[in-house]
């Protein structure tokens, strides 16, 4: 008798809603993907590549669109961070969200672990106990075969003895 395979990942499946930041739809995709590269090394090195030819530009007299005090590059950074800042929160909020999903799952895969142990648990103690008393009546139908047999023998000696 085999056992069906189960489906590990059964606890993890109401979740899969929260596998994506932001939803599924085009947009979310884009925002999410967009909050990860804020990170990244080569967003750090663009964006610091992007203000020293800004600053460099500006104060060498190749363009004057920004000259010092660089108030647009200011505002640049203020909508930067305008757009960054909510999108970051968002991703750590979702994250979290999906942690928790995770370690409940977790949990409960854990929990049906132990159960299915001690069940496994139970059938060992309740196969030892029958393997024990079987264990008892063939001793018993031993000795009795034993007793049986010495009692056909002598039986047998008794009859012997009369026939001759």
């Amino acid at each position: 008798m085999s056992t069906p395979l189960k489906d590990h990942l059964r606890f993890h499946r109401p979740h899969d809603h929260l596998n994506t930041t932001f939803g599924n739809d085009t947009f979310a995709l884009k925002a999410e993907a967009f909050a990860r590269f804020f990170g990244t090394p080569t967003f750090l090195g663009a964006q610091t590549l992007v203000v020293v030819l800004w600053v460099a530009a500006n104060m060498t007299g190749l363009v004057a669109f920004d000259v010092y005090p660089f108030i647009l590059l200011n505002l640049a950074f203020s909508l930067q961070s305008a757009y960054a800042a909510p999108l970051i929160l968002l991703a750590q909020t979702r994250q979290a969200a999906r942690d928790k999903a995770q370690s409940d799952a977790d949990a409960l895969h854990r929990e049906d672990l132990a159960k299915a142990n001690m069940e496994r648990q139970e059938r060992a103690e309740q196969n030892t106990a029958l393997l024990l008393q079987l264990m008892e009546q063939n001793t018993e139908l031993t000795e009795t075969t034993r007793q049986l047999t010495e009692r056909v023998e002598a039986l047998t000696r008794q009859i012997h003895q009369k026939l001759v």
